[in-house]
């Protein structure tokens, strides 16, 4: 073995071992609906030594990298055998996506990726992207993986070469190796962010939809959707109807998407989305929360006005700038919830709040009043209420 070879090697395989154990610590003292934690809890450099080089040195004798990792984000996450899981979506150099898994014992750092990325079958009509896989626990007994599958749109002008069609691909599984593919989620119009529910619905499979005209404008989908599937085995939803609309001059007006399937508690359906408006910089994206029914998952309870998170410092940065996206979380027993989300299509964070506060902050929060003077007024109460106390 060269020198050269043995003193990267060395280097590179220390400084992963000190990335993945550094001790992550909450931001204090935050402001008291959640707590932000202060590193990033996935990043393409925490992708493994063996994934990114040949460790060969007669092949490699620079030790230098052969598979780029460009970022790690997206993650789907799931309560497994007493450990956090999350289902990562790795984008290679070559802008390809697909999917990884990872592990922690508390959920907060020292996330490890098992050895082998998910292989993930492929339908006749193959994909050229999958990603942002959503976990869900269903009660008939399977873990199903629901995720975008992008094709390049087949009736695309000659020389269009970023036109493309998007779907929702389904896969299950019961140890979260091996994934049996069943048919994509027939619908109206294109689906991205589509998310199973984890209980039957009058006998039925039940998803939380985004219906839209093109492969990235809503058009004229109006928010959030529902629909039910009788065979999930041939899903196809017949009837979609909007559950969460978007809204003019506000977090949502440009689309909206459910990030991972809702947490049952005693009020209702607690459900975490994402919103998206446009600006100058861009397209902006923050989270939001809102409450349904508990018979009636379609039915809205509350919905705190505006955002429950925003890209903050750092997490600004990125591919993909000003973006925050989810689609997954994690609730323990004893009501400790994780919020998994990624920061500009680049990395992956953590927040830990809980079920109690979350639902606090639902139900006692005023809601959008889509005017600046209602928005006064709103303010003036607990101004008022505060220095009249």
């Amino acid at each position: 073995m060269n020198t050269l070879f043995s003193q990267r090697l060395e280097a590179v395989t220390a400084e992963y071992e000190n990335l993945i154990t550094l001790k992550n610590e909450p931001v204090l003292p935050g402001n008291g609906i959640f707590e932000r934690y202060k590193n990033p809890i996935l990043t393409a450099a925490h992708a493994p030594v063996f994934w990114r080089y040949d460790m060969n040195p007669e092949t490699n004798p620079y030790f230098m990298e052969r598979f780029g990792i460009n970022g790690t984000f997206n993650a789907g996450a799931i309560k497994w055998n007493g450990r956090y899981i999350l289902a990562v979506r790795v984008e290679g150099n070559d802008r390809k996506s697909f999917f990884a898994i990872t592990e922690s014992p508390n959920g907060v750092d020292n996330f490890r990726f098992w050895d082998y990325p998910v292989t993930m079958p492929e339908t006749e009509d193959p994909d050229t992207n999958v990603y942002d896989m959503r976990l869900t626990a269903h009660e008939d007994g399977w873990i199903y993986g629901i995720f975008c599958t992008e094709r390049k749109e087949p009736n695309a002008p000659a020389g269009d070469l970023s036109s493309a069609v998007a779907a929702a691909g389904i896969a299950r599984t019961k140890d979260l190796k091996t994934w049996e593919r069943l048919p994509d989620l027939k619908s109206k119009s294109q689906q991205r962010n589509v998310v199973l529910h984890p209980e039957f619905v009058d006998g039925k499979y039940a998803f939380y939809t985004r219906p839209q005209d093109g492969f990235i404008d809503a058009g004229s989908g109006g928010g959030i959707g529902w629909g039910l599937v009788d065979d999930i085995n041939n899903a196809e939803i017949k009837d979609e109807k909007i559950i969460n609309f978007r809204h003019y001059h506000t977090i949502k007006e440009l689309k909206n998407g459910e990030g991972p399937h809702p947490i049952k508690t005693s009020k209702g359906w607690l459900h975490l989305a994402h919103g998206v408006r446009a600006c100058a910089a861009g397209l902006r994206y923050v989270l939001y929360v809102y409450l349904t029914d508990l018979e009636d998952p379609t039915k809205l309870i509350a919905e705190p006005a505006g955002h429950i998170l925003a890209p903050s410092g750092k997490e600004r940065v990125g591919d993909v700038s000003n973006v925050l996206f989810t689609n997954g979380w994690i609730a323990d027993e004893d009501g400790t919830v994780y919020l998994y989300y990624a920061s500009s299509d680049t990395r992956m964070h953590v927040a830990v709040s809980s079920v109690d506060r979350l639902l606090d902050y639902c139900l006692n929060t005023a809601p959008d009043a889509y005017r600046s003077a209602a928005l006064v007024e709103i303010l003036t109460t607990l101004i008022k209420k505060n220095l009249e106390k």
